[in-house]
């Protein structure tokens, strides 16, 4: 369980990040939401209707003193912050041919410099609190195998994952953990801008083994379970959180059935 913690949240107005701070929430922790868009923030928060056990902070994961001014902000109201849940990024669909510069720079800025960013000023922060605490980045099963007109988030997602291994064997000494949460295909705002809904048919009966889409529920669970006292001896690890679609090659059973 997480209750009493204090968990620092980026990309919390909507999507995963905004299920995860309102499972933290249901569970009784504090949470710093931290997002760029002031509209969307200002909406899920008044939803959460919690009162003091909720900062709202708007900003930037690639300007650092947007992170630090977040930092400062949870310390200075709770003391600490016992979960970082590193969710802020972007997807598009792009042909490799076709992938414009501004765009890949975008991408890796956000997905895996943005990451970095907020990751290293809060993992300071833990290393100043005797308990330490739970770092969980958000990585993707994009970041294992690779999916067509996705190079640049492919790449950025398979940056988070051995970043996170290398955070999680230099801090180990701070006492604080550090894992990844890989999803599949989640049923978002995000996915829904960019696939049409016969698209989303088609992946779900044809590509992904428990014949359904991902919830954002799904992936608040395995952040809720990552960060609570039964994941205390992982660190380094990546959860795949797809329906069974990266343990083999496509096909599902019975997907091309005899005809004679």
């Amino acid at each position: 369980m997480t209750t009493n913690k204090v968990l620092f949240a980026t990309g919390a107005a909507r999507g995963l990040g905004k299920a995860i701070a309102e499972r933290f929430l249901h569970d009784g922790a504090s949470v710093l939401a931290f997002d760029n868009n002031a509209e969307n923030l200002a909406a899920a928060v008044q939803t959460w209707a919690v009162g003091e056990r909720v900062i709202s902070q708007v900003g930037d994961v690639r300007n650092r003193q947007d992170v630090q001014a977040a930092v400062d902000a949870a310390v200075a109201r709770w003391g600490r912050i016992d979960v970082l849940a590193n969710v802020a990024g972007i997807a598009r669909e792009d042909h490799f041919l076709e992938i414009a510069p501004a765009d890949w720079q975008r991408i890796i800025d956000i997905n895996l410099t943005g990451v970095f960013n907020v990751a290293q000023l809060v993992a300071r922060q833990m290393a100043r609190q005797p308990e330490g605490g739970v770092i969980i980045n958000m990585a993707s099963k994009n970041g294992i195998a690779g999916e067509v007109k996705y190079a640049h988030y492919n790449a950025s997602k398979a940056g988070v994952i051995l970043l996170t291994k290398t955070m999680a064997l230099d801090l180990a000494d701070h006492h604080i953990r550090v894992n990844a949460v890989a999803p599949g295909y989640i049923l978002t705002p995000m996915a829904a801008e960019i696939d049409p809904p016969e698209f989303m048919e088609f992946y779900k009966d044809r590509l992904i083994p428990l014949g359904r889409l991902g919830a954002p529920e799904d992936v608040a669970g395995a952040f809720a379970f990552l960060a609570s006292a039964d994941a205390q001896f992982m660190t380094g690890h990546t959860l795949v959180i797809d329906g069974g679609q990266t343990s083999g090659d496509g096909r599902k059973l019975n997907a091309f059935p005899s005809t004679a």
